[in-house]
């Protein structure tokens, strides 16, 4: 398990990067803002993604659509602990489901 120094520097980067690629988003159908450790996404009507550290388990929890993933890093990504699936991935088809169109995310 990484240091706590070292995942919170890991953090901070994929986050400021999201929020970084999220402004690329041609859309005002959502607001994003950042605040330390956590990145909100919030969309017209209401719903909320949410992306938070875990710094116990060394983990990124993202809440969605009324379910929760938990990422870890390993090999240089952060991949869901039980499916293994890329968070960028996780979170693009998250985004085309919400908006109704592709969002290209890299990590």
């Amino acid at each position: 398990m990484m240091d706590e120094a070292t995942f919170r520097q890991d953090v901070a980067t994929v986050i400021r990067e999201l929020g970084r690629q999220l402004d690329g988003v041609d859309t005002d159908a959502m607001d994003w803002k950042l605040t330390e450790g956590v990145l909100t996404v919030e969309f017209e009507g209401g719903s909320v993604f949410i992306l938070s550290q875990q710094v116990p388990t060394r983990e990124l929890w993202l809440s969605a659509f009324s379910r929760a993933w938990h990422f870890d890093r390993r090999d240089g990504a952060w991949l869901e602990r039980d499916t293994r699936a890329r968070m960028d991935a996780v979170l693009s088809e998250l985004f085309v489901r919400r908006l109704g169109f592709a969002v290209s995310l890299g990590l």
